[in-house]
């Protein structure tokens, strides 16, 4: 199909560096988004998150005015749908708020032969929830399941597969299933990625994209408990869980992954329990694995609680409100300033709460704190090094492997110190 103009909805971790991959190819991009900040932040040719050669990118495209943002729906193209797909509160339900806000936002701008493709990661069932709302704006046009191939408009799913940190490399690089609801809808949008993508387009049915990317971060998450729960039976045990794991995968068969405090981010923490809500009998080992790393955070504060015991008790002298603990690390993984669904967040949260004395928080790629914490204040390493007396490392990021505490005790999560 040929494309003049594409729209991305949804500027964040993975719409953000999208379109800028698109517009970096001379193709007219404009991002919608809600956000006024961010859509003038753009527009200026700056950027709110941090991603490596990201800035520079978008600045490019900006100033080539092929990138600019806006939050009014206009006439493409090719719709791309990048919004957040959260839980309904502390249930493990899917939200699907702002994927169908995003839909109806884009429908009255819908012209034949259009494309649109939903990239938001999603329970099974969701693209063709979309095509269903699309219709219910537009019922002059026609969708794929109401007259199949010969549809006025093409939809499909194309989930992104990228890690922080190595987005603009994992875009271009990766393989990327796409699902239509047609294989003309399929062939569309495997036409449009195919302008910058160097890996292979996999053409499949929507709902097989949609459990695919499910499958992959619930792979990694049972992968993962498994190392959690070791690390677990080890504390109880008092055996080093890093000596055990090297051990272990001397095994030519054997590849046990890092523990960690728990597991996070918008796709591991999350994808998993969109299976769950789809086939919660047939879902046992999925469901287990989720517990197992929910529950990691908490083993992690209470082995900084005993550690505030035995510091207590070498120090007789001192109370409960002279111990000070250090959090370095918010992140939910190095190198990155993302804290959605971050294990080390909440471990922080919860020792602002439980511990009696002053808990100081280290994260070096962050300005400021969440809304919630702005009580709390930054500290550098430096700061926490010197003054704390309990140091707990949530987050392998460069700057604290290149650092150890020279005094106090140290909970390492990471396996660094």
């Amino acid at each position: 199909m040929a494309v003049g103009t594409i729209c991305v909805v949804g500027l964040g971790y993975i719409g953000l560096p999208t379109a800028a991959v698109f517009a970096s190819r001379k193709f007219k991009v404009f991002g919608l988004d809600v956000n006024k900040e961010v859509v003038d932040s753009i527009n200026r040719g700056e950027v709110h998150i941090v991603e490596p050669d990201l800035d520079m990118v978008v600045n490019a495209a900006v100033m080539q005015g092929y990138l600019r943002a806006t939050s009014e729906a206009e006439p493409a193209d090719a719709f791309l749908i990048a919004v957040p797909t959260p839980f309904k509160g502390d249930r493990h339900d899917p939200d699907l708020t702002y994927v169908e806000a995003a839909s109806r936002k884009i429908a009255p701008a819908l012209k034949k032969g259009d494309l649109v493709i939903l990239e938001s990661t999603s329970p099974v069932g969701t693209t063709e929830q979309v095509a269903a709302w699309l219709a219910e704006e537009r019922p002059d046009l026609t969708f794929p399941q109401q007259v199949g191939e010969s549809s006025d408009i093409r939809v499909a799913h194309c989930p992104e597969r990228v890690l922080p940190g190595q987005i603009l490399r994992e875009l271009v690089q990766n393989d990327r299933v796409i699902g239509g609801m047609t294989t003309r809808c399929a062939a569309a949008a495997a036409d449009l990625y195919k302008v910058f993508l160097k890996g292979e387009c996999v053409l499949t049915t929507a709902r097989t994209a949609e459990l695919c990317k499910l499958t992959e971060n619930s792979f990694r998450d049972v992968n993962i408990a498994f190392a959690n729960e070791l690390s677990v039976i080890c504390g109880a045990l008092d055996i080093n869980v890093w000596e055990l794991i090297r051990l272990a995968n001397r095994h030519p068969r054997v590849n046990i992954l890092q523990p960690g405090p728990g597991v996070g981010g918008h796709c591991i923490a999350v994808d998993p329990w969109f299976i769950v809500s789809s086939a919660p009998e047939e879902s046992r080992l999925i469901t287990t694995a989720r517990h197992v790393n929910d529950d990691k955070p908490r083993w992690v504060i209470d082995q900084v609680k005993a550690s505030v015991a035995d510091y207590l008790r070498d120090n007789p002298d001192k109370s409960i409100r002279d111990v000070t603990v250090a959090c370095y690390g918010l992140a939910f993984k190095a190198d990155i300033d993302d804290l959605r669904e971050s294990p080390a967040l909440n471990i922080a949260r919860a020792l602002l709460a439980e511990h009696g004395g002053p808990v100081q928080l280290v994260e070096p790629n962050i300005r400021r704190l969440p809304d919630w914490l702005a009580r709390e204040k930054l500290v550098t390493v430096d700061h926490a090094l010197k003054e704390a007396d309990i140091h707990v490392l949530l987050v392998d990021h460069a700057e604290f492997k290149r650092v150890r505490p020279q005094q106090g005790i140290i909970v390492d999560t990471r396996g660094t110190w």
